[in-house]
């Protein structure tokens, strides 16, 4: 992502200054430092800030339609084992008693929200609770045997290395946390996460992945 752009960008000093004490300095000097080669950093800071924002907002659109594509997959494949191995289709009860005991915390949590407001509890509204990082961490060295080799390696027709799956869903978990907590990310190597996130659903689904292409923006807003 380019680091540098006129002043005249965002306007004079005095709309400079304005957006700065709103934006704060402190959030502002990761930017400051990226622009040291401009005679105004601080206008050309908060251009980068905003370039950084519309960047941000494309990943977030494109980390959204991995994550209900991982989760959907795990879901699946995760349902078809504890009904064949436990009698259960909800496998988030652990019938097996396989999941750590922040996962079960972590679905605990997921569980009570879903039915918050009186609404029925359902697989679907769980799925939708649980949060990136859980999945992530199905897919970690722990559950190599009792989850990896049992059903999850099935999500991904397109890759069978457990490793490879958790490496790349590792680095969009943490560029997902980053654009939550609206932190920069013009630093990052975008064009990579953008292709892991490809790469990633294509595992999944080849025909999806095509679709994501299509729709998202991201290539040429990080170039």
């Amino acid at each position: 992502m380019a680091t540098s752009a006129p002043c005249s960008a965002i306007g004079g000093p005095a709309q400079i200054s304005a957006v700065t004490r709103r934006i704060s300095l402190e959030r502002l000097e990761p930017y400051r430092a990226a622009v040291v080669d401009v005679e105004d950093r601080l206008g050309a800071a908060l251009v980068l800030y905003g370039r950084n924002a519309a960047v941000s907002g494309e990943f977030w659109t494109l980390l959204g339609y991995v994550e209900v594509v991982v989760r959907n997959a795990l879901h699946e494949q995760l349902t078809t084992w504890s009904t064949a191995a436990f009698g259960e289709p909800r496998w988030y009860v652990d019938p097996g008693r396989v999941l750590s005991g922040q996962a079960r915390s972590h679905i605990a949590a997921a569980r009570a929200r879903a039915v918050v407001s009186g609404k029925p509890e359902s697989p679907g509204r769980i799925v939708a609770e649980l949060s990136f990082g859980l999945w992530r961490f199905l897919v970690a060295a722990r559950y190599e045997r009792s989850l990896w080799r049992t059903c999850l390696h099935s999500a991904f027709p397109g890759q069978g290395r457990r490793k490879a799956v958790h490496a790349k869903l590792a680095a969009l978990h943490e560029l997902r946390n980053r654009v939550a907590h609206h932190e920069p990310i013009h630093n990052r190597p975008l064009q990579r996460l953008y292709d892991d996130a490809l790469t990633l659903t294509g595992w999944i689904c080849p025909t999806t992945r095509y679709w994501m292409q299509q729709q998202c923006l991201v290539p040429s807003l990080a170039s």
